[in-house]
């Protein structure tokens, strides 16, 4: 009787502790990211200023182009590859010339070389002379040759594209040349209001993947001209896929941003400039 007694008392334990168990298996273990280094996700804007870059998956050989703010066809050319272009994870791609490198380096040396080196001379050095050119056959003083206008300012041809304005959304901010001034206009507008294409070309990228960008389109309209298209809500476009201009690409949105907008950048051979030089006038 008391080992029938002691039998009941040991089941009905194990019972109750399988019933504890399983209440417990309802919650769900909490899941940590962790941490594994940095990724592309933490490189800011303009950030490869290495002279080399490893490939890593997502990469497409204009989105890194983008970030280094290079000319993909330079780019491509300094790592002899063809068009399309195709790059692959664990590559390393150079990112400036062998001359570039070595010119840095030289100078950085100089420079420590200077640093090191005590001053000796107490010679004060003479203000620069004026100097003239002289037409020896004429006889007559020639002042030198103005400095001629800064890329910008000399806006490159786009005969063979048809641009429209990216949205229908008033500005809210300008371009600026100021080195951290923005790099394309902003529009102001309503969530998921339409984006548009602002040239025909095809889709090189679309993704997430540059920081300060959020959801992101780049097309590639010749082989000079690139139009982003940043912090979306939501793309309606793949990569390789072809545009005609007017055609909705994305839906506006704050991801990677303060507010609801769409920051819309113009690039010519990897260089930022003004859209507002393409873009119909009057439209806005």
């Amino acid at each position: 009787m008391y080992g029938r007694a002691n039998k009941i008392a040991w089941v009905i334990t194990l019972c109750a502790w399988v019933l504890v168990a399983c209440a417990q298996r309802d919650a769900a273990a909490p899941v940590k990211r962790v941490y594994t280094g940095s990724s592309i996700h933490d490189y800011e804007r303009a950030s490869l200023s290495a002279p080399t870059y490893t490939v890593i998956r997502g990469d497409t050989l204009y989105s890194i182009a983008f970030r280094a703010n290079l000319d993909v066809r330079e780019l491509a050319r300094l790592n002899a590859l063809a068009d399309p272009y195709v790059i692959y994870p664990g590559q390393v791609l150079n990112l400036k010339s062998r001359r570039q490198t070595k010119t840095s380096t030289a100078g950085k040396r100089a420079q420590k070389s200077v640093r090191s080196t005590p001053k000796t001379s107490t010679k004060t050095v003479d203000s620069p002379v004026n100097r003239e050119y002289v037409d020896v056959k004429n006889k007559q003083n020639i002042s030198k040759p103005k400095v001629l206008p800064t890329p910008l300012e000399v806006l490159p041809a786009s005969k063979d594209i048809v641009w429209r304005w990216p949205s229908s959304a008033q500005v809210i901010r300008e371009f600026s040349t100021a080195e951290a001034g923005n790099k394309g206009l902003d529009f102001g507008g309503a969530r998921d209001d339409p984006v548009f294409a602002a040239a025909a070309g095809k889709v090189v990228y679309a993704g997430n993947a540059l920081k300060g960008y959020g959801n992101l389109i780049i097309l590639k309209h010749n082989d000079d001209y690139i139009t982003a298209y940043a912090h979306n809500s939501k793309l309606l476009v793949t990569e390789q896929q072809w545009v005609q201009v007017g055609d909705e690409i994305a839906r506006m949105g704050d991801t990677d941003a303060e507010r609801v907008k769409l920051h819309f950048e113009v690039r010519f051979r990897g260089k930022s400039v003004n859209p507002r030089h393409y873009l119909p006038r009057g439209a806005q």
